[in-house]
């Protein structure tokens, strides 16, 4: 009669008995080895892939809108920034001082009107320094404006701006057509907070005030204005555009901006349906709670109208600092979605299919080495019965490939060691190469350098001979301009007076000539000259060379723009600094052969405006810009190198070389900026004390090509 086991003892058996045939077989391990990866690994990779990408994904799409948020509300603080300033420049204009001195209350009415209208502002009122309207709105009796922040400020001599809610009777009184514009009804919207109201007839101002100071510089009123946001879609299209540019958003989304008081849409362009905008609109009441409630940002996905959309909502404050309202930008989230989840499934299809493949590789392939192992197995046999210093130590392993490890470790180890033989061999003749190379390199440098400064010094040395031959030449014709002018002024007396000033800038044009003639002898021997520097004032130096270049310009459909606010002197030779100018402009002219825009800009040297490598300073800043070719870059970096000229029929190479030389004379520094068929801007550091250079060096390189992006 059999005897019955234990179910366990079986079991157990059964396992001693598997591992021991796993152990002796290589082909049981192999067949493991090729499926494992396949049946555990591949599920756990994909999973892991699955919620990496996902995560990942959805915290690229929340950097996004974060990023696109912080775009649009700095764009939404310029707006407002720039109200300001217009503002501000209509107040302290002429034609509004004259209109209060000379004019009648309609005339200045209709001044408000026009700057209104000019400006993009829904009102303009004209305030006292007691803040009671004198001209402008539909306000009965004397009404005062002093209860709003901005005025308060403005009246107390401070320009401030901001957003405020006007409630109905105040848009009402400002104009009619206003609290009209700000009518809006609400439409029922799914999870907003409850809302007894139907209409939305309040506004949301960007309202800004600035004071107006009178004969005796005290503050003699205001000028209060806004301009509405319910309804205006101009805003919120031109900061949707900026924000979600063409082709930042692919896969079919959209980008979306809007502006809200309270938690109810006043200007947006999200769409209900074809063509209508969701005006009236609100928001969810979670959104709602955590921006209007809780004051913070809400960034993530986020219900929006009829469907899903990656959001940021931003809150925004009153000059109280209470919260009145959203600033919202979002983009369609399906698409990208969608377009993820296509791409994972299609990357998971290609994990299986690439894997399925080569298990099916790995199965052909190990059928292959079985064969060829059972052979070498055969010879390790007989190795190990008569050769015994094939024997490289005992092993643990049982199969045959433990038996072929055991017989190559010594010829590993071998070819091991003469591999790193090898390696340290190619090593040391790498280090020899490379140490021979640099050497080599550094001579060669050497070199190219000591050659470069005697081509230099050759130049120099021409320009030397050349220019003491022809001064005789050229200060000859000069003294006799000179003497018929003094001789004009004997002769003529009194009745020179009416071209006085022309004969003014032909005698300083006579003493420029023989100052070109000397700064390039100067040049060529800086050590045997010294610069004298005087006390320049930059904007009459810069009015004067348009004086000079004025008829060019003209001729050249040349537009010319200034905007000369420094006020700080500079300690320069006036005539060199003429001459720089002089120089900088009809090569600025030259370059818009057709016509454009030839910018003069002044300011003082504020912080942050120090150039790169130098320490704070005082002084002005310079700017010379045109509208033209720009300059190539591969000539930007030479454009300061003697005799090096792009004009090669009519220039000497010599000019911007000059201009360099004279302004790192007197410690400024001169730098170039170019857009290849854009512009090109030259700007001038100069000091307030003048820092000498007993010998000019060569340029350093000052010049930066600015790419179409930016770059």
């Amino acid at each position: 009669m059999p005897v019955k086991l234990p179910l366990a003892t079986s079991f157990n058996a059964w396992l001693k008995g598997l591992a021991k045939t796993f152990s002796g077989s290589v082909r049981l391990k192999l067949m493991t080895l090729v499926l494992a990866p396949l049946l555990l690994g591949v599920p756990i990779l994909l999973a892991i892939v699955w919620v990496w990408g996902t995560q990942g994904y959805d915290q690229l799409l929340v950097n996004k809108v974060s990023s696109d948020l912080g775009t649009a509300r700095q764009y939404f603080d310029r707006v407002q920034g720039a109200l300001g300033t217009r503002l501000e420049g209509f107040a302290s204009s002429h034609r509004l001082a004259l209109a209060l001195e000379r004019g009648t209350p309609d005339e200045v009415r209709r001044l408000l009107d026009e700057a209104a209208e000019e400006q993009g502002l829904d009102y303009l009122l004209l305030l006292d320094a007691q803040g009671q309207v004198r001209v402008g709105g539909k306000f009965q009796g004397a009404a005062g404006r002093s209860g709003w922040a901005v005025v308060r400020e403005a009246l107390q001599g401070y320009p401030r701006h901001g957003l405020e809610v006007f409630a109905p009777e105040e848009l009402e009184a400002l104009a009619p057509t206003l609290r009209r514009a700000a009518h809006i009804p609400l439409v029922p919207t799914r999870n907003a907070r409850p809302d007894g109201r139907s209409v939305e007839e309040r506004g949301l101002m960007i309202q800004a005030a600035v004071p107006i100071a009178g004969p005796d510089g005290l503050v003699s009123g205001a000028l209060e204005g806004g301009v509405l946001l319910n309804g205006n879609q101009g805003i919120v299209d031109r900061l949707n555009t900026i924000v979600y540019q063409e082709a930042s958003l692919p896969l079919g989304s959209q980008g979306t901006a809007t502006l809200f008081l309270g938690d109810t849409r006043i200007a947006t362009n999200v769409r209900l349906f074809e063509g209508q905008r969701a005006l009236g609109t609100r928001v969810s009441k979670a959104v709602a709670d955590r921006v209007l409630g809780e004051g913070r940002v809400w960034l993530g996905s986020a219900f929006v109208v009829d469907d899903t959309y990656v959001s940021g909502y931003q809150p925004l404050t009153d000059t109280a600092g209470q919260r009145v309202g959203m600033l919202y930008v979002g983009f369609l989230e399906a698409p990208l979605r969608d377009a993820l989840y296509r791409a994972l499934a299609g990357l998971f299809l290609l994990f299986l299919l690439v894997s399925g493949l080569g298990t099916l590789a790995d199965l052909r392939w190990a059928r292959a080495i079985f064969r060829p192992l059972e052979r070498m197995n055969r010879v390790i046999a007989r190795i190990e019965a008569g050769e015994e210093s094939a024997r490289v130590g005992p092993t643990h392993s049982r199969d045959e490939l433990g038996r072929l490890s055991r017989a190559f470790d010594h010829l590993l180890d071998s070819i091991a060691a003469r591999r790193w033989e090898l390696q340290r061999s190619a090593e040391e003749l790498d280090r020899k190469v490379a140490k021979r190379t640099a050497a080599l390199e550094e001579a060669n440098a050497t070199l190219r350098r000591a050659q470069q400064q005697l081509v230099m010094n050759e130049k120099l040395t021409a320009i030397g001979e050349l220019t003491a031959g022809v001064a005789h030449e050229i200060n000859n014709p000069v003294a006799v301009i000179q003497g018929n002018l003094d001789l004009m002024r004997e002769v003529l007396g009194d009745a020179i007076e009416p071209v006085a000033e022309e004969v003014r800038l032909i005698d300083e044009q006579t003493r420029r000539i023989h100052a070109i003639v000397t700064k390039l002898l100067q040049f060529a021997r800086p050590g045997d000259f010294a610069g004298y520097a005087e006390a320049a004032d930059v904007n009459a130096v810069l009015a004067d060379c348009l004086v000079l270049t004025r008829h060019n310009l003209n001729r050249g459909k040349v537009k010319v723009e200034t905007r000369l606010a420094a006020t700080c002197s500079v300690e320069m030779n006036r005539g060199e600094l003429q001459q720089v100018l002089i120089n900088l402009i009809v090569n600025a002219m030259q370059a818009m052969p057709d016509g454009g825009t030839l910018t003069l800009e002044s300011r003082d040297i504020g912080p942050g405006d120090w150039p790169a490598g130098s320490e704070p300073f005082e002084g002005a800043l310079l700017h010379v810009q045109d509208t033209g070719h720009g300059i190539a870059a591969v000539d930007l970096g030479r454009i300061f190198d003697p005799f090096f000229t792009t004009k090669k029929q009519t220039g000497t190479g010599l000019g911007l070389s000059i201009s360099y030389a004279i302004v790192q004379r007197y410690g400024g520094r001169i730098t170039v900026d170019s857009t290849p068929g854009q512009c090109t801007r030259f700007t001038l550091w100069l000091r307030r004390q003048a820092r000498y250079s007993a010998q000019p060096t060569a340029p350093l390189f000052a010049a930066r090509l600015i790419t179409p992006d930016g770059g």
